[in-house]
């Protein structure tokens, strides 16, 4: 046997691995690093998140992938360059975790990464009829693998288009196998440039769960705090909207989209809610001239609608009551105290974050990659029946290192 299958095959059959998770999102504000101690798998999984930290990503790194990112006409030598770039660039960042760690790589079972995405185009988006769903991350896992010298796991994603889904989200594998509990209704709500859920009756039943995105979650917001001040990179506080007041023409108009109109589960991305997207609405509305302040709470407001829109009509179409659900928090919307205001206005739910238990809630999309690598070698049984949008599959491709 070769070595290396050897060495994946004695990984399987561990009790207990050690699976470092990425993941660096669309608002590509870093490296998300999460060391993970996981045993069992499917149904059984087990995690403890042993160490954390986000690599943040230097601006010049950010401009690169700006130049490419949700872009329909790209320099294509530059997007190669930047796939070999970003995979040396992670397997350096997870370096520097363990050394600040104190652990060295060859305790490291597995590397679990998700890539830095950017291109998300489901047909929902695309329109192409003869195209299937697609969807592009960069950061090439054989360059990690062997810089790290670590076997590393890759581009998830491909998987779930082949066998029916749209790529995203992947949210609902880790969150059934870790957060679902028979006899607590929960939704797993994560915010990040897109927000997303995953809802988890208390029956527990694989072929129940669900999980859609909803719109955008911070992405507008954090695109134009940098448009209006550069030296900022996401509105801290809510600072600036809480100054403003709330334009309801231009709500009206951001949340006239089809994407809104479409049945779950569905997915987007900034190729869809970006500057232009918010221009085009403003013209339609004859609101060119709102003032900044008014602006961004416009766009908390348009985050926190279609997201409690779309977890109510999800309870609606169910037996149970919205107020019976315990709605679980991630990403970096949670740390918007205005948007989370609005949330709970509009959902009268118990809120909660994940850190309540015991992952963190910066930590919890890392952390799903590593479940997802655990899936790949040692699980890959669960049945989440025949729906669209939920495959039921183990994903991504392994690199070795030698």
């Amino acid at each position: 046997m070769n070595k290396n299958l050897q060495a994946l095959y004695q990984i399987a059959q561990k009790p207990t691995r050690k699976i470092i998770g990425l993941m660096s999102g669309t608002s590509m504000d870093g490296l998300d690093v999460a060391l993970c101690e996981i045993s069992g798998a499917g149904e059984s999984t087990e995690v403890k998140l042993l160490q954390f930290d986000t690599v943040d990503y230097l601006e010049e790194i950010k401009t690169e992938i700006r130049k490419v990112f949700a872009k329909q006409t790209i320099d294509f030598q530059h997007l190669a360059l930047l796939n070999e770039w970003i995979g040396v660039l992670h397997a350096n960042m997870i370096l520097e975790c363990l050394k600040s760690w104190n652990i060295s790589p060859a305790e490291v079972d597995l590397v679990a990464s998700h890539g830095q995405t950017v291109m998300h185009a489901p047909k929902i988006l695309h329109l192409q009829e003869k195209f299937p769903n697609a969807t592009l991350q960069i950061g090439d896992g054989d360059h990690i693998a062997v810089k790290t010298g670590i076997i590393t796991i890759s581009d998830f994603r491909q998987k779930h288009l082949a066998a029916g889904g749209e790529g995203a989200p992947l949210a609902v594998y880790g969150d059934y196998f870790i957060f679902g509990k028979k006899g607590e209704n929960r939704i797993m709500l994560n915010m990040g440039g897109i927000a997303n859920f995953t809802y988890l009756p208390t029956t527990m039943n694989p072929e129940e769960v669900f999980v859609t995105d909803t719109g955008t979650g911070n992405t507008l917001i954090d695109a134009f705090t940098r448009l209006y001040f550069p030296e900022k990179a996401y509105d801290r506080d809510a600072e600036i909207a809480r100054q403003g007041s709330i334009n309801q023409a231009l709500l009206e108009e951001l949340k006239a989209d089809n994407f809104f109109k479409g049945a779950f589960p569905k997915t987007t991305g900034p190729e869809l809610f970006s500057i232009e997207y918010v221009k085009k609405a403003q013209t339609r509305s004859n609101t060119n001239d709102i003032l900044v302040n008014d602006l961004l709470a416009t766009l908390t407001r348009f985050s926190a609608e279609t997201i409690a829109e779309a977890i109510n009509f999800t309870i609606n179409n169910t037996a149970y009551d919205i107020k019976d659900f315990n709605i679980y928090m991630s990403g970096g919307g949670m740390h918007n105290p205005l948007l989370v205001e609005w949330l709970k206005e509009l959902l009268p739910c118990n809120f909660l974050k994940t850190n309540d238990l015991g992952i963190s809630g910066d930590a919890k999309e890392a952390v799903l990659f590593a479940i997802l690598a655990n899936e790949t070698v040692s699980g890959g049984e669960s049945d989440f029946g025949s729906r669209r949008g939920i495959p039921s599959v183990s994903m991504g491709k392994i690199s070795f290192p030698s």
